[in-house]
Order: C-alpha cells, then sequence, then structure tokens
C-alpha cells in the first residue's frame, strides 16, 4: 500500500514506521506522499484510535530531507517544495486522532520537523534533535522555524537553528521538546502504553482536545471560542451522555465515538 512505510495496526493504535533505512530514513516524495496518505487512512478507518510514527533501525527517526532532491531547484520550486512539506505536517498536527512520534535515534531536519508535527513526542536515550539547515545555506521550510519557537521558546528555538547544534534526549526533556526519554527498547511499549489508555477516552472529546489545543496558533481563530464551540459540541455527542451517566453511577464508561 506504501512506498516507504511499513503499518501495523494492533488494538486500535497504528504503527508507522518510515523504512529508508540505508538512507537514515531520510524524508524524500515518496516519503512525504505515504506519509500524506496515511494520515487519510487514520482519519478515515474507525478501527484506528490513534497511531505513532518511529523510523526504522536503531540509528535514526529521520535524518532530514533527502537533500538531493534540493539540488537544482529554483526559487518558485523551492517555495512548493515548503509549502507541500508544509501542508503534509499539518495534516498530521491537524488530525483529530491522537498521533504521536516515537523518536529512536536522529531527529535533524525534516525529521525535527515531523516529530514536532506530531502532537507529542517520545525519545529514546539515543535520539539527537537538531535543525542543522544554516549548514547548507537554507533555513527550517516544513514549519520547522515555527512549532520549535512555540514548543521551547524563541531564545532556545533561535539557538538551536541558528548554530546547527544537536541536543540529546535529556536536554530535549528538560526544555520541553519531549515528554518522556526511555530506553531504546522500551520506546514503543510506552508509546504504546499512552495511546491505549488515550484509546480508553471518548473519541470524539479527544479530538476536539486537539482542535483547541491548535487554536492556540492558528491567527486565524479565537482559541477560547474554539473551546466553547468544542466543549458544546460535546454535548450533542452519545459519549458525553454515557461519560457523565457512567461517573454518576459508580462505573467505567463505554464510548462508541457517537
Amino acid at each position: 500500500m506504501y512506498q516507504t512505510l511499513v503499518t501495523q495496526l494492533e488494538a486500535g493504535v497504528l504503527a508507522v514506521t518510515i523504512n529508508r533505512p540505508e538512507k537514515l530514513n531520510a524524508l524524500n516524495k515518496e516519503v512525504m506522499d505515504d506519509l500524506f496518505s496515511v494520515v487519510t487512512e487514520i482519519e478515515t478507518n474507525p478501527e484506528i484510535k490513534s497511531a505513532y510514527i518511529t523510523g526504522a533501525g536503531p540509528k535514526s527517526f529521520v535524518a532530514g530531507a533527502d537533500i538531493s532532491e534540493f539540488v537544482g531547484l529554483s526559487q518558485q520550486e523551492a517555495a512548493e517544495l515548503a509549502r507541500r512539506g508544509q501542508n503534509v505536517f499539518s495534516r498530521i498536527e491537524r488530525c483529530s486522532k491522537p498521533i504521536v512520534a516515537a523518536v529512536n535515534g536522529f531527529a535533524l531536519g525534516g525529521g525535527c520537523e515531523l516529530s514536532m508535527s506530531c502532537h507529542f513526542r517520545l525519545a529514546a536515550e539515543n535520539a539527537r534533535f537538531g535543525q542543522p539547515e544554516v549548514n547548507l545555506g537554507i533555513i527550517p521550510a516544513y514549519g520547522g522555524t515555527q512549532r520549535l519557537v512555540q514548543l521551547v521558546g524563541k531564545g532556545r528555538a533561535l539557538e538551536l537553528i541558528l548554530t546547527g547544534n544537536m541536543i540529546d534526549a535529556q536536554t530535549a526533556l528538560q526544555w520541553g521538546l519531549v515528554n518522556h526519554v526511555v530506553p531504546q527498547d522500551e520506546l514503543l511499549a510506552k508509546t504504546r502504553s499512552l495511546l491505549e489508555l488515550i484509546g480508553t477516552k471518548a473519541p470524539l472529546a479527544v479530538g476536539h482536545c486537539i482542535k483547541a489545543a491548535n487554536a492556540v496558533y492558528d491567527e486565524t481563530q479565537n482559541g477560547f471560542e474554539t473551546e466553547v464551540s468544542s466543549f458544546a459540541a460535546c454535548f450533542g455527542t452519545e459519549d458525553m451522555r454515557e461519560g457523565t451517566s457512567a461517573f454518576l453511577e459508580k462505573r467505567k464508561a463505554q464510548f462508541a465515538g457517537k
């Protein structure tokens, strides 16, 4: 189904593995096309409650964009490439079902940007993060200059972007770039356990939480109004009636996603 991804659905969690280990899972056109398509699958397949993205092999999540595709691009072609990348990553960010990054190694350039487009991030102890584009005479273009500032603050983001340095997993944790750091052999189990826990919650409410949180950084929206409308929308769902009844009856809710 996918040229560059390996997917496996288990207990409502879709594992998405970028499978170019010989290229350290670098992002090329085929990977970006496949990522765009897999978000559609996540959104439309009712059996999928959530997903995580990771990289094949022990070394790399995604070591960056495939630089060979940059050679000879005109300014207009470069702009089109950047917009395409931003569009793919925005689709991940706006997905109504949780998509988490399980960062198993290098997350550099486009790989760091991909991880930041996910709803949150877990890192193996060997993970490394960075935006080294300045070393190539370019800048991050798949949303990296925006999301890194949002996640770690302007000062830390600019230090990372302007120096091209890498930070390790513990520094990423201290900066708020990742939520958890675990041994590499525990990374996927920890990721799956969090997503399975989220999977026990009301699916429509989960989607509204994501929508409202995203509105914080969307200049076209009033985040507080988005929160109000999302809160109100929940009151039209069977899940809200089930959740409140279960609470009052002191039993476990059985959510149907309706």
